[in-house]
């Protein structure tokens, strides 16, 4: 019989969300340097407001309808769409925010180029054509840790944080107010639609900034240690997408930094987070197709 893995729901597609509470006993140190608040840095950055929350999850719906009508999901395989969200189902009820509005829920776009996605709404988009790419269960975390990172650390939301502050969001949602006879509800819409235009472009044309990656590779190596996997898998996949870059256009090259360099950074991080090496274990019940 298959092992099943350490989780307490499974979510198919945009069903209900799986929504987790933090265990009573937190997992003890795996090894120097180790301790399951070490994410606490940048707890600061997540969103705790319940108004934050429910914006950002309106907000990712609406990304992730827009990514749905650019990429078709992948259905032909029930099982397989079980299987990631078992695996982010489990990183996330062993980190330090395992609730999020309406739960985490991972999508197989039937793609065959590599990349990944993650709207601040809590939805994952993985490409099929990266899922096969994997060889191992801890691979697959990797690729979803990162992505959970993202969510968590709120880098959707800084993107258009920034672009309020710094671009012509707000002279915008002005201006639609004055037309509409000041309404409100009129620049609140503009507003609205204009991040979700901009989250579009950072998710799918132009990517995050590298130093977004950089932390969400480090906030994966954490996320992976705390629920048991092994963050060395970070580096495998890291190096499985150096190899397929000169033969891919599109997708990671352009959303994500080079492999070299994510690796370079997130190599020092894997070293201060050594748990016990248990990938044989999850090998019988591994599946990316």
């Amino acid at each position: 019989m298959k092992k099943l893995l350490p989780l307490l729901c499974i979510c198919l597609l945009f069903s209900a969300g799986c929504q987790g509470t933090r265990p009573a006993t937190q997992p003890a140190s795996t090894g120097p340097g180790y301790t399951y608040t070490d994410f606490s840095g940048m707890e600061e950055a997540f969103i705790e407001d319940e108004a934050d929350r429910l914006d950002a999850y309106y907000l990712g719906r609406a990304v992730a309808a827009n990514i749905l009508a650019a990429y078709k999901p992948y259905t032909a395989n029930v099982n397989l769409t079980r299987y990631v969200n078992s695996i982010c189902q489990t990183i996330a009820i062993n980190s330090v925010y395992p609730d999020f509005f309406n739960g985490y829920h991972v999508i197989i776009l039937d793609s065959q180029e590599f990349n990944a996605f993650a709207s601040p709404g809590g939805h994952i988009f993985l490409t099929r054509g990266l899922v096969e790419a994997t060889g191992s269960e801890d691979m697959l975390a990797a690729i979803i840790a990162h992505e959970l990172a993202h969510i968590m650390l709120k880098h959707s939301l800084s993107i258009i944080e920034d672009i309020r502050l710094h671009d012509e969001m707000s002279e915008m949602a002005e201006r639609a107010t004055q037309f509409a006879g000041n309404s409100e509800a009129a620049a609140k819409l503009t507003y609205f639609r204009n991040s979700v235009a901009a989250t579009i472009d950072a998710l799918v044309r132009n990517g995050y900034s590298q130093d977004q990656e950089f932390e969400a590779d480090i906030g994966a190596v954490v996320l992976m240690a705390a629920a048991g996997y092994n963050p060395i898998s970070l580096l495998e996949m890291l190096n499985v997408l150096q190899k397929v870059q000169s033969s891919q256009k599109g997708g990671f090259n352009i959303t994500h930094p080079s492999p070299a360099d994510r690796i370079e950074n997130a190599r020092k991080y894997v070293a201060e987070y050594p748990v016990q090496d248990t990938r044989d274990s999850r090998a019988d019940r591994f599946i990316n197709k």
